[in-house]
């Protein structure tokens, strides 16, 4: 079975249209969170997700949406969330609200969460991968960080499969994954974007303009 991977999205429609563009013949897509934040686009990419019925969790900035959150968010990411809060039909509200914190999927072979499986809130970065993060599942797919990372162990396997809209890892490229979860191998994969398009919706929204900037370095 092979399922595409994919956390992060964050209100970037180009990049989220990129990886499905790209994305291989999978037999199913999941997603580990954060559908809106920073970017102009979150009533699009939440609409993508619910009309693929792609299984997701919900991100921090997903719940300060839809929920009261007690995340310390900074300037740029707290203009996101104010602009995903006015953009956003009380119908989608809902659907980011009823986003479980965690979901086993595939005979319980995969877990997917957003940032840790203690806490959803928590940073994960690739120093802190480790077997002791699996429990029963075969498969932890986590993202939170925006850094793409895989690591396999006797265990099963830690993935992050990178942030499709705010890759943080130095590659600008919208990220995603590919698992073939026979096999329990991961594909790490990058698209390029027009980020150009993103910047210039960046400014039109009245968004911070270090939002469309860092995308050009992948920070």
């Amino acid at each position: 079975m092979q399922i595409g991977l994919c956390a992060d999205v964050h209100g970037n429609l180009p990049a989220l249209e990129a990886v499905l563009a790209d994305l291989p013949d999978v037999d199913a897509l999941i997603c580990a969170g954060d559908v809106v934040g920073y970017n102009p686009w979150p009533a699009e990419c939440v609409e993508r997700l619910r009309d693929l019925e792609v299984p997701t969790v919900m991100g921090n900035h997903d719940r300060a949406v839809a929920r009261e959150t007690t995340f310390r968010f900074n300037s740029m990411a707290a203009a996101g969330v104010e602009l995903a809060r006015e953009r956003l039909t009380d119908d989608q509200r809902g659907w980011l609200a009823e986003l479980p914190d965690e979901r086993l999927a595939f005979d319980s072979q995969v877990k997917i969460v957003h940032g840790h499986p203690a806490d959803p809130d928590r940073y994960t970065y690739p120093r802190d991968f480790s077997p002791r993060l699996l429990e029963d599942e075969s498969v932890l797919v986590l993202g939170h960080t925006h850094v793409q990372h895989v690591e396999r162990y006797a265990e099963g396997v830690v993935v992050n499969p990178g942030s499709i809209g705010q890759p943080r890892d130095g590659d600008p490229r919208a990220a995603y994954a590919v698992l073939d979860l026979d096999a329990l191998e991961v594909e790490t994969r990058r698209v390029a974007y027009d980020v150009e398009r993103v910047q210039q919706a960046v400014a039109e929204a009245g968004l911070p303009e270090k939002i469309g900037t860092r995308l050009a370095r992948g920070e």
